[in-house]
């Protein structure tokens, strides 16, 4: 028995099957998750950590879909997040894939650059009850 496959890729044996590379096919029927990438992320935990030290957040999180990563941030561990740093690679070409969002959904900033829109973040932000 050898590492060899029976049919070269792609040829059809005579039953009509095909000869399918397994990480191509796991690729193509579970499409990796979106993440967000180290330096990215580095801009946001530095944003964080400056809230924290202000007394505004206390508690994140982070979610990882097929479709896009979302950061949220919580004054407290049980409520709604405060805010939500989204990374939407489909409207990367469009609107920007960065999006900083509120409690009630309202975009608060959108673009293409992920350190201007957490520009938003330099103003003073507070949830008005």
């Amino acid at each position: 028995m050898t590492d060899q496959p029976d049919f070269p890729r792609g040829s059809k044996p005579e039953d009509g099957s095909v000869v399918v590379d397994l990480n191509q096919y796991k690729q193509n029927r579970d499409p990796l998750p979106i993440t967000f990438h180290r330096r990215e992320l580095d801009a946001i935990l530095w944003i964080y950590g400056r809230m924290v030290g202000e007394g505004e957040w206390k508690d994140y999180a982070i979610d990882h879909t097929k479709e896009k990563a979302v950061f949220s941030v919580f004054k407290r561990s049980g409520e709604m997040p405060l805010f939500r740093i989204e990374k939407n690679p489909k409207l990367a070409a469009k609107q920007g894939a960065y999006s900083v969002v509120n409690t009630h959904g309202m975009i608060l900033k959108r673009g293409h650059d992920l350190q201007q829109v957490l520009k938003v973040f330099d103003k003073v932000l507070k949830l008005v009850d």
